[in-house]
């Protein structure tokens, strides 16, 4: 078994959660992001180790109607961080699938040029149900 796949299938300890998450593990990541969307009991604890580790770190929310560019400009403003060598991550809630619960993963798909640079880290949640783009929790969420 990979590396990769066994640290995606790995039953993380809280603490063995965030040693792997500083060693740059994405999927210890995506199992951050997880528990702070499925509001895990540990969750503030977790947070709390990591907020003050965020330093320099910006948040920036975008929104809009459908169709208005806001995927082509978080595309365009991922490339201009990449250019200055920083790290991204993308929050990127989209409308709950009516058959899944899931995403339906449309920004996703639209930011591809960047899916792909291993400094760009792309997360699609969906609202569940929740109007204006948002869902709970996208606090916690961007602290991660």
């Amino acid at each position: 078994m990979s590396d990769f796949i066994y640290l995606l299938m790995k039953k993380y300890s809280d603490s063995e959660l965030l040693e792997a998450f500083h060693k740059g593990h994405r999927p210890a990541l995506a199992r951050l992001l997880t528990r702070a969307e499925n509001q895990h009991p540990s969750i503030s604890q977790l947070l709390d180790k990591l907020y003050p580790e965020t330093g320099d770190a910006w948040r920036i929310g975008l929104t809009g109607p459908p169709g208005a560019g806001k995927s082509t400009l978080v595309n365009q403003m991922v490339l201009n961080y990449r250019k200055q060598e920083e790290q991204v991550g993308v929050i990127a809630f989209d409308p709950t699938s009516p058959f899944t619960g899931g995403a339906l993963l449309g920004d996703r798909i639209r930011m591809e040029t960047i899916g792909m640079d291993p400094g760009v880290f792309i997360r699609s949640m969906a609202t569940r149900g929740h109007l204006g783009g948002l869902a709970v929790g996208v606090d916690r969420r961007s602290v991660v």
